[in-house]
């Protein structure tokens, strides 16, 4: 199976480490230092299993800054390049995923888009419709920065937007890929699968915003935190 992760941040990293374990992986990024990095065997972020797997693994994998030559031939094309949120425009700017997009159903239209960037709900009927192809599909993450191979290799579950073969068959990719056994495998819609990584996003924050103000309320009356949680 040919793979190409196209954005090597902490997402598609560790993605593409974790499937070239089993795969031929091609990683692609605007970043020439990033890339030669990469082919060196040495992790161009912080992240300790990326830098054991990538120094001490026998892994398939190459990276490149030429997109039109790596998606050649891919049976799947993963999208994990930065879709930062606007707060001036309430918007996220998904300007980077559709690049990928446009570019990768010309010079490989019969590969499996899969996107793993952060989009907003209904992205994923949009831009079908816009391109006119019915290749796209998304699989959020739920990975912590600088743990998020380990959280690749141990999944809580792992949830692709569509139900059909080749969803099963990405998801599959994933789980025999990972060390821990009996992975949940989820096959929702692609709208639910976009609410599933909001409500996911929300929630943690929710939870953080609610510790800090519990932690803020013991310091200010001289309280013990740890008790009360």
């Amino acid at each position: 199976m040919k793979i190409v992760v196209v954005g090597l941040g902490y997402v598609g990293l560790s993605n593409a480490v974790l499937l070239s374990q089993h795969n031929e992986v091609i990683g692609v990024d605007l970043s020439k230092d990033r890339v030669e990095s990469i082919n060196l065997g040495i992790s161009p972020i912080n992240d300790k299993e990326i830098s054991e797997f990538l120094s001490n693994e026998n892994l398939n994998l190459t990276a490149t800054t030429d997109i039109s030559c790596a998606v050649k031939g891919s049976d799947f094309i993963i999208i994990s390049t930065p879709t930062n949120y606007d707060e001036q425009t309430n918007f996220f700017d998904t300007s980077s995923v559709e690049k990928v997009i446009s570019q990768a159903i010309i010079d490989e239209p019969r590969a499996c888009i899969v996107i793993k960037s952060t989009i907003p709900v209904g992205f994923v009927d949009s831009v079908r419709e816009r391109f006119s192809t019915n290749s796209i599909i998304f699989s959020p993450e739920f990975l912590r920065e600088g743990r998020a191979l380990y959280d690749n290799l141990y999944p809580s579950r792992i949830v692709v937007g569509e139900v059909s073969e080749r969803a099963e068959k990405f998801a599959n990719l994933l789980k025999s890929a990972a060390l821990k056994k009996d992975i949940q495998l989820l096959f929702t819609g692609s709208r639910e699968a976009e609410a599933i990584k909001l409500f996911a996003n929300t929630y943690l924050a929710m939870r953080v915003a609610f510790f800090n103000e519990l932690d803020s309320y013991a310091l200010a009356a001289d309280m013990n935190s740890k008790q009360i949680i």
